[in-house]
């Protein structure tokens, strides 16, 4: 019963309008990450390319079926075939550059 009347105080004095905190809590983001939602178009364009067109090749050109053909193919069902090539390629360019990191070798 107290915690009610508690509950119930604090939203009595509560501003009508949404403050910063509240806004912010809705948004997802918190003032240490400010996420957006949209992958930046910064670096280099022509690897952009090339692991866009890597993607594509993966979703369009080959036969065979493995895990990260699967998780696109997924999204495509999803979101479209646009979103899932951009997905393909953030995650081509992530498991490049543990590979390049720690020295190991890409087993499909």
């Amino acid at each position: 019963m107290v915690r009610s009347q508690r509950r119930w105080a604090r939203q009595a004095l509560r501003p009508s309008s949404p403050t910063a905190a509240d806004l912010t809590a809705f948004r997802g983001s918190s003032p240490r990450f400010d996420w957006t939602g949209r992958i930046t178009k910064q670096g280099d364009s022509t690897v952009r390319k090339l692991l866009y067109e890597a993607a594509n090749s993966i979703l369009t050109r080959t036969k065979q079926s493995f895990a990260l053909k699967s998780w696109a193919l997924k999204i495509a069902k999803r979101r479209g075939l646009r979103k899932a090539r951009v997905a393909l390629a953030r995650r081509l360019a992530v498991i490049m550059h543990a590979m390049l990191r720690d020295g190991t070798l890409f087993e499909a």
